[in-house]
């Protein structure tokens, strides 16, 4: 069985000027640029090649966790640098399954004929926008999958779509029987991780 076409390329729906910041940039410069953008993830380029990929995750987890000065940490010195990426060329199922697979909700497109230059971002919103009946067939997946966990004893779904705010989400907690995106529980006192 051949992989399902959906005839869109990513290169036709991706986002073909992503928020950057460069790898000397400190990680106070790069909270400022996600918080004026509103977004919680940058890429990270050198030139016109992708260099890693650094999210509001890695900033508490590496940087607040382990006390390190915002101020003297760059963005090369934290950022993930194996980055899951796609090709411009690839069909946007392919993308779509890559970001199940993957836990993400976007990807950096890569031209890996060019030297892995940074053509774009493809994220989850892009590709909804066009073919939002894919977004059916991501539902479809997580809720087979939370049926398969209740059967092997697991309560905790590992991803799907937020109690609160409506959007999905890789990763749900518990708080008081809703499942919460990390943001949504953050406002609540208890809540237990749902690994």
């Amino acid at each position: 069985m051949g992989v399902m076409q959906t005839g869109y390329r990513v290169c036709d729906i991706m986002t073909r000027k992503p928020i950057a910041v460069t790898p000397s940039m400190t990680v106070r410069e790069c909270a400022k640029v996600m918080k004026d953008n509103r977004i919680s993830s940058l890429v990270v380029k050198e030139e016109d090649a992708l260099k890693g990929y650094i999210t509001d995750d890695v900033m508490i987890g590496k940087v607040l966790a382990e006390g390190l000065d915002p101020d003297r940490t760059t963005a090369g010195d934290v950022m993930l640098v194996k980055v899951v990426t796609i090709e411009p060329k690839n069909d946007v199922y392919e993308a779509i399954m890559t970001m199940r697979d993957h836990e993400t909700r976007q990807l950096p497109v890569v031209d890996r004929e060019n030297g892995n230059k940074l053509v774009g971002l493809l994220t989850l919103k892009d590709v909804l926008k066009i073919q939002p009946q894919l977004f059916d067939l991501l539902v479809d997946r997580i809720a087979l999958r939370e049926e398969e966990q209740k059967l092997n004893g697991n309560r905790y779904p590992l991803e799907g779509t937020c109690d609160n705010c409506g959007q999905f989400f890789p990763k749900l907690y518990e708080a008081d029987g809703d499942f919460l995106c990390t943001k949504c529980a953050a406002g609540r006192k208890k809540f237990v991780p749902a690994i």
